[in-house]
């Protein structure tokens, strides 16, 4: 549950999806009853709305949402108090990582996080070192033909930036605004694939060396993989016949 990051390209090209993982729910349930702290009505709460759709997209079962939702706003009493940590850290390489983790036992998620960056060729780092490479964004993907009509019907939605990908588009911009730009693009007819908060890397680091590049993806995967571990943003950018070679092993 990387966010916005060359790794979403990078599990894309490996064909290793999220939704296989078994913690994928617990995650996601996670981040829901955080949410839902801002109100129980997705409609009436867009981060919450945020979330539940991308519960939707990964197939998370309706009963599961809705638990966790009322988890969130107090109405389910069971487990216990959850709390939102950010910590940053490097990783082989010396690639930024930002890391976000919605815990109930902060000393459990600290010594895990440190013992897998370690393990993996990397370090925790101090609060701010690392958070300052990246930019809080809004971040749109939708499926769209790239011409001239639709890249203007784009920036007049408000986008701040879009990127081409074949038939993807993704659109950055300000976080408080992506509940305002979101609505104008399907207004625009636009689908929507995925909507997001997420922090966008200044500078991506290139990482060319076939054998570096897989420390940095064994890193970055053992880390996604744990319970811990709630959303990871990073800025390695691995160029793509590095990426095929790896995809194809």
């Amino acid at each position: 549950m990387s966010g916005h990051s060359k790794w979403s390209t990078i599990k894309h090209k490996k064909g290793a999806a999220d939704k296989k993982r078994g913690a994928l729910f617990s995650k996601l349930a996670k981040l829901i009853a955080v949410a839902a702290r801002g109100g129980g009505d997705p409609e009436g709460n867009f981060s919450l709305r945020l979330i539940v759709d991308k519960a939707k997209a990964a197939n998370m079962p309706k009963n599961n949402i809705e638990r966790a939702i009322k988890k969130g706003t107090g109405e389910d009493k069971s487990g216990t108090a959850l709390e939102e940590v950010m910590y940053e850290g490097y990783g082989p390489a010396g690639i930024a990582v930002l890391i976000k983790s919605i815990t109930d036992n902060r000393n459990r998620t600290v010594s895990e996080i440190r013992n897998l960056m370690n393990k993996g060729g990397g370090n925790m780092a101090e609060s701010g070192a690392v958070a300052w490479m990246f930019e809080p964004k809004s971040i749109i993907n939708i499926t769209a033909k790239a011409n001239n009509e639709n890249e203007l019907k784009i920036i007049d939605a408000g986008a701040t930036d879009y990127k081409i990908d074949g038939d993807t588009i993704e659109i950055h911009t300000d976080p408080k605004e992506l509940a305002q730009v979101k609505n104008k693009l399907e207004e625009s007819g636009f689908k929507i694939e995925s909507a997001e908060l997420s922090f966008v890397p200044k500078q991506m680091m290139k990482i060319e060396d076939l054998s570096m590049a897989k420390q940095v993806i064994n890193f970055i995967e053992n880390l996604e993989d744990s319970d811990e571990v709630s959303e990871l943003f990073t800025n390695f950018d691995i160029p793509d016949e590095i990426l095929n070679k790896i995809s194809e092993e």
